[in-house]
């Protein structure tokens, strides 16, 4: 594979599992020095295992992105262990219960914001600062295509995920003249854990998504970080503020 990230340390968030293994394997892949960070350690530290004996670079940084002070710890730590950092994936985040908004309780509620968008909040204040020191980077924010249209018992999910893709955009236009590029991709719903947990809860759900979706199946973890990756490659120089959907046809 070709090593289109050579020299490069990117930083990424919910890692031990779906899209964020799949996009930190894919970056291994391609030559960078990944940091594998997530609240759950083992599931972390089997992403680094599984890097390392495919020949790449990983290392396992332990985080709950709801912390500002974890989060700057963990982005320190990226930049003294591999001595830069070009790259920053926010893809930590959580799904919450199925319900309506007027059932969800306060608590419920602010536990989504704090990991979906707090989290994003923290990570990009904690990467600019060394971005900005470099002279340089890239961020990629990890929204939904409930970022994108409603999302029916899903309120303070949807509502934190279009609250990512105004951090998103008004970043983008903040940060472009500091060579700093930011963007965000919407995945239509990608078989992980949490989808795979929701659909246990109502095995119906199953079958009655797949038919919202054009092309006729799922999202797998691989098909978004295909699109992480794109963004991050120089064929991607001039793209900053995009809301990449990547969901089989379903936004259009």
């Amino acid at each position: 594979m070709e090593q289109l990230f050579s020299g490069k340390t990117i930083v990424i968030t919910g890692a031990a599992s779906g899209i964020g293994k799949a996009t930190a394997q894919l970056f291994a892949a391609k030559g960078g020095n990944v940091v594998v960070s997530d609240v759950n350690a083992t599931g972390g530290i089997q992403t680094v295992a599984e890097i390392t004996a495919a020949g790449g670079q990983a290392v396992f940084f332990q985080a709950n992105v709801g912390s500002a002070e974890e989060v700057n710890q963990l982005m320190d730590f990226a930049v003294s262990h591999y001595g830069r950092l070009d790259v920053g994936i926010n893809n930590a985040g959580v799904g919450g219960p199925r319900m309506r908004l007027g059932e969800i309780s306060a608590e419920e509620f602010h536990d989504i914001m704090n990991i979906n968008l707090n989290g994003v909040f923290y990570c990009m204040q904690a990467q600019l600062r060394h971005m900005l020191k470099a002279k340089g980077g890239i961020i990629v924010n990890v929204s939904s295509v409930a970022g994108m249209k409603a999302l029916p018992l899903s309120a303070a999910y949807s509502a934190s995920k279009h609250a990512v893709l105004g951090l998103t955009r008004t970043a983008a236009v903040e940060y472009a003249r500091k060579n700093i590029r930011i963007n965000a991709v919407c995945p239509v719903f990608t078989r992980s854990a949490m989808v795979d947990k929701m659909f246990e809860i109502d095995p119906r759900l199953e079958e009655k998504l797949v038919q919202s979706i054009p092309l006729g199946r799922y999202g797998q973890p691989e098909d978004i970080a295909a699109g992480i990756a794109w963004l991050c490659s120089a064929e991607a120089a001039f793209v900053t503020g995009l809301c990449l959907p990547i969901d089989g046809g379903l936004t259009a």
